[in-house]
């Protein structure tokens, strides 16, 4: 790759992995998590990952995520090969192209909604006071303007998640990578944090990625790929 600067833009290419592997050892026996596994996902496009408990959807994204390097294959992040890069240009693109969202919320129990949402844009580089205007910005397209200075704690479930979604785009990811991002909660809040988190896909023209084992979920976005022995199957 000869500009990392020009990956990750919001009008890229989108996410590819090719022939992924990753085998694990357990004791004596190696158990072969991903067994080629291939697909692509353009800019704009939502896809829904599924497959049983143990399958693999975890260890997928984090090689989609540049967080774990397969045994063989490739991640390409608009149409650039990334495995080759050092851990440094690694990180850089990561914090820069990817945002990540989880079944549980991972804030900082410390720290304010804003905070929690300041603190990626400062490691990326941003100035405070510009970080904190986006953050607010971020935390009130999710509904959360009244919520800015409380502590995890003082947040439900389904607001805590809703500030980890705001989290996971404040760099102005290209890429959304979720994994089980609504399984914690209630069948209510789930459709609610979903929609908005799809409609916050939507309007950023993201590639995302979303884990989950909620089929009706599933049915919504856009195309859903199963993985099932190792590789993706499609429908």
């Amino acid at each position: 790759m000869s500009d990392l600067s020009k990956v990750g833009s919001r009008n890229g290419q989108g996410l590819e992995l090719a022939g992924v592997r990753r085998t694990f050892k357990q004791g004596r026996e190696k158990l072969e998590v991903l067994q080629g596994a291939s697909f692509k996902v353009s800019g704009g496009e939502i896809v829904a990952l599924v497959g049983p408990s143990g399958a693999g959807k975890s260890t997928l994204l984090q090689i989609a995520g540049l967080l774990e390097r397969p045994d063989e294959g490739e991640v390409l992040i608009d149409g650039a090969a990334c495995l080759d890069l050092s851990d440094a240009q690694r990180t850089a693109l990561r914090r820069r192209a990817i945002g990540f969202v989880y079944q549980y919320h991972h804030l900082l129990p410390e720290f304010s909604a804003l905070e929690n949402v300041v603190l990626p844009q400062m490691i990326a580089g941003i100035p405070k006071a510009k970080a904190k205007e986006k953050a607010a910005r971020l935390l009130t397209s999710v509904g959360l303007a009244e919520r800015l200075t409380h502590r995890p704690a003082r947040l439900s479930g389904g607001e805590q998640q809703r500030a980890a979604i705001a989290r996971g785009l404040a760099n102005d990811p290209s890429i959304l990578l979720a994994d089980e991002p609504t399984g914690n909660l209630d069948p209510d809040t789930a459709d609610g944090v979903f929609a908005q988190l799809m409609g916050l896909v939507r309007d950023g023209g993201l590639a995302a990625v979303i884990a989950t084992h909620n089929m009706e979920l599933a049915q919504r976005m856009d195309r859903v790929l199963r993985l099932e022995h190792g590789h993706i199957v499609e429908g």
